[in-house]
């Protein structure tokens, strides 16, 4: 996990850890399986930032090292900063850890659990498959977590550990029942009913409100747990995303905050606001230009079986910041 959860390739993750649990090197020894989910997970959170952040000045960047250095926010030299870029890619990758792992569960994957078994209620019963939450719960708490030294209570693991289980608990609030009827003439005198995830865009339009209504906090005197900056702000709910720190504007690029710069970004030059020319190009204007390549189309389905389609030309104009 070393420095950043984006896990990619579960044998690196278990050839690079550094982690001090034992448990948690034998997990990648004798169940890759687990790890393989986890790298899934992580894929799943970065491609949902990714989508969340495409009209942003900081697009979730695809390059995983930029996004390490904006988890890091600063590295050594500021090692204490924590934006509320950093409390969303925590928070969604956590969340795609635990989003992951239930489904392979479901889908009879892991052998280390299955389907969510619970009690018959009157005149309808719990039944199928339901999605073990619980058990997904636990291995993206292990992994995520466990990131930062047991024990250790500066300001930047208190927040990290703030915004990793608000993900998690975004994905179990967003948990719905499906129910099939059983019956005579679909009387529905037995229902079979199981719990289900919800779909994980759902999750990540979640979290973007959590991070645009993400709360500024500081270390206790006790030092043990978050406030917030601001005194009329209500108590901390576990479901809000927290940082410590203001974002840069991320016009330019800046190898120590992870900013790749809007230079090059295509940009809409008829709109206002994120997005727009005049806002994702930091004001430095946009130039117009036409794009000219060729697609599939008119596309036909062959018996059997073979989709054929033609080549068509197509013209695009768009807008590009200088």
């Amino acid at each position: 996990m070393a420095g950043s959860p984006l896990l990619f390739d579960p044998n690196s993750v278990c050839r690079r850890t550094t982690h001090p649990s034992r448990l948690y090197a034998k997990l990648c020894q004798t169940q890759p399986e687990i790890v393989l989910a986890v790298a899934r997970g992580a894929r799943l959170g970065t491609r949902e930032c990714q989508h969340q952040f495409r009209h942003q000045r900081w697009n979730c960047t695809s390059h995983s090292k930029s996004v390490g250095k904006l988890l890091q926010q600063g590295g050594k030299l500021a090692q204490q900063e924590y934006i509320r870029e950093t409390a969303f890619v925590n928070s969604i990758i956590a969340a795609g850890v635990l989003h992951a792992v239930t489904q392979a569960c479901s889908q009879g994957e892991l052998l280390q659990c299955g389907c969510m078994t619970l009690e018959q209620e009157q005149r309808w019963e719990w039944g199928g498959c339901g999605d073990d939450v619980d058990f997904g719960h636990d291995v993206s708490r292990h992994f995520m977590d466990s990131r930062r030294r047991k024990g250790k209570r500066d300001i930047r693991t208190l927040i990290d550990l703030h915004n990793q289980e608000a993900g998690r608990l975004a994905v179990k609030a967003h948990i719905w029942t499906e129910c099939k009827c059983h019956g005579l003439s679909g009387s529905c005198t037995l229902r079979s009913c199981w719990n289900k995830m919800p779909l994980f865009r759902h999750v990540g339009d979640h979290l973007m409100h959590g991070f645009h209504a993400a709360v500024r906090v500081m270390g206790s005197n006790d030092g043990k747990s978050l406030v917030s900056l601001d005194p009329d702000v209500p108590p901390l709910d576990t479901h809000s995303l927290v940082y410590s720190d203001e974002s840069p504007d991320f016009c330019v690029a800046d190898r120590i905050t992870g900013s790749e710069g809007t230079r090059g970004r295509v940009c809409n030059s008829t709109e206002v606001g994120p997005g727009s020319c005049h806002w994702l190009c930091c004001s430095r204007g946009h130039v117009d230009q036409t794009l000219v390549y060729e697609e599939n189309c008119h596309c036909q389905f062959q018996w059997c079986c073979v989709v054929e389609c033609e080549r068509c030309t197509v013209r695009k104009d768009v807008s590009i910041c200088i």
